[in-house]
């Protein structure tokens, strides 16, 4: 395959599975190099502007913004959003992270006026419908965790596990336990867990995977200490195993007088199958956008409930909705406010349409439907991938190691690279770090049959192709992408984030 100076392929496909990327998008330039700073795309009348109230800030240069038609911006826009991967175009099979479809639906609901136009300053008796809304979405979220309270504020994950830590830390020093200032994190866990804590003023202590990837009960006992505020476990855990110790990891941590932080990024594992307070948790976050089909990525919007037991509810920040009022003001040692308003309205109305589409029993099946996709994939797969916890299921997604690239001059990155030729979107990689060059999959239950399968042909015939010797296909992949692969350690030291115009050469004399 030969290519051209940007990188582009200009041949045909090499041999092997049948691609599905594709060299046909166009090479996009700038809207710079589009247009030109001379003309517009519109007609518009010259403004004479009174600079004094800018108080001194008026601009003092030209703009310098390209002019285009509108044909000519609509264009480059499209053109553009060819050039992303996105669940609407493929499978995403990124573990951890649960990317799955989102119904249309939840979109058409979440555009229904009197959801998608109402402001957060606007008098609280205008809003009458979205504080029932989010008083059912909480209703349902407590139901499926078997908890006392949740907060729907938090914007994130990470944002709602540190609401969670706000209110163990503001429980122990309502009971005179400020004193404890461990916590503790298993090796599996997400990393934001550790990073958490650390923000909050926490020292880490670190708990050792077992060596089938799950949480060792006497290693919690023996981490356990006067001093330890909480755990911060995932369950399922980050190896896509069920903690199988759980009820007596949380039993031990209460008896120390610490809490138990669930984190709930897996929760779509087990959604309507296991309630999280049954296993003894005071606190977990939920990621709305993983479980529950709101949209996910691109830094929002996000939102990230975290669900509360009876011993941390009384410490639950305001506002909340109780009983279809807004409350935003009560009495005792809460967390006060943790954001400006009452969190994002439009991915409670998508979470709850999800909800109510698929009923206790739909979600219980849509969980259930996960966890056999991903022992579908481990089944197929594991003969020519290496299995780091082998005899056992998986749950929500299945782990591989990179023990079977050994010696074909292949790493976890090259491989992952290449199956972006193939148009697939790259498993997560290195992650967890209790594996060594770690890929995990995560299909979701929304990927059918034929799709799982035609993924790992895919991956088997990659990885038949590694074994055979042919390194070159993978540490020069992709080729068939619209870009080839970066320098992305000088793409992140040395990042270009400006433009210049390229100085016009002087043309030869006719």
């Amino acid at each position: 395959m030969s290519m051209n100076n940007q990188g582009r392929p200009t041949g045909t496909c090499s041999a092997g599975a049948a691609a599905t990327g594709s060299s046909l998008l166009p090479n996009e330039p700038l809207l710079f190099e589009i247009g030109d700073t001379e003309h517009s795309g519109v007609d518009l009348p010259d403004v004479e502007i009174d600079g004094a109230f800018l108080g001194g800030f008026e601009r003092r240069s030209e703009i310098d913004l390209a002019g285009l038609t509108e044909p000519e911006a609509l264009r480059h826009y499209v053109r553009l959003s060819r050039l992303n991967y996105s669940i609407d175009s493929g499978m995403y099979p990124l573990g951890s992270c649960t990317m799955k479809h989102n119904p249309r639906l939840n979109e058409k609901m979440a555009r229904l006026p009197g959801f998608a136009d109402i402001h957060p300053l606007q008098p609280v008796s205008t809003v009458k419908g979205a504080l029932r809304l989010m008083d059912e979405l909480a209703h349902w979220l407590m139901t499926l965790t078997n908890t006392a309270a949740v907060c729907l504020t938090p914007k994130a994950g990470a944002h709602g596990e540190m609401a969670g830590m706000m209110a163990i830390r503001a429980a122990q020093d309502a009971a005179g336990q400020g004193h404890r200032k461990v916590v503790l994190v298993p090796e599996s866990a997400h990393g934001t867990n550790p990073a958490t804590a650390a923000f909050l003023g926490y020292s880490v202590r670190s708990i050792p995977a077992r060596d089938d990837g799950t949480v060792d009960v006497e290693a919690v006992k023996a981490a356990l200490s006067p001093d330890v505020a909480a755990i911060m476990l995932t369950n399922p855990n980050t190896c896509g195993l069920f903690e199988p110790e759980v009820i007596e990891i949380a039993a031990a941590v209460h008896e120390a007088g610490a809490f138990f932080y669930c984190d709930g990024a897996n929760f779509n594992a087990i959604m309507g199958v296991v309630r999280p307070g049954d296993l003894g948790i005071d606190a977990m976050h939920i990621n709305l956008h993983k479980t529950f089909s709101t949209p996910h990525g691109g830094g929002g919007p996000g939102a990230g409930p975290v669900v509360l037991s009876a011993a941390l509810a009384p410490f639950a920040p305001v506002p909340f909705v109780r009983k279809g009022e807004l409350v935003e003001h009560v009495e005792g040692q809460h967390l006060g406010r943790i954001t400006a308003f009452n969190g994002q309205m439009g991915m409670y109305v998508r979470a709850l349409t999800y909800m109510l589409s698929h009923g206790g029993d739909g979600l219980a099946q849509a969980a259930k439907d996960a966890v056999l996709n991903a022992n579908y994939i481990k089944a197929r797969l594991e003969r020519a991938f290496s299995v780091p916890f082998p005899g056992q299921p998986c749950m929500h997604e299945a782990l591989f190691d990179d023990s079977f690239l050994a010696g074909s001059g292949v790493s976890t990155l090259d491989f992952a690279k290449a199956l972006i030729d193939e148009g697939f979107h790259p498993m997560t990689m290195y992650f967890p770090l209790v594996v060594h060059g770690a890929m995990l999959v995560e299909p979701t239950e929304s990927e059918s049959k034929q799709t799982l399968d035609r993924f790992c042909d895919v991956m088997l015939e990659l990885a038949a192709d590694a074994k055979a010797g042919n390194a070159g296909r993978f540490t020069s992949a992709p080729t068939r992408a619209p870009r080839r692969r970066l320098d992305e350690t000088r793409a992140a030291r040395l990042p270009v984030l400006t433009w210049s115009r390229p100085e016009e050469l002087p043309q030869a004399a006719e």
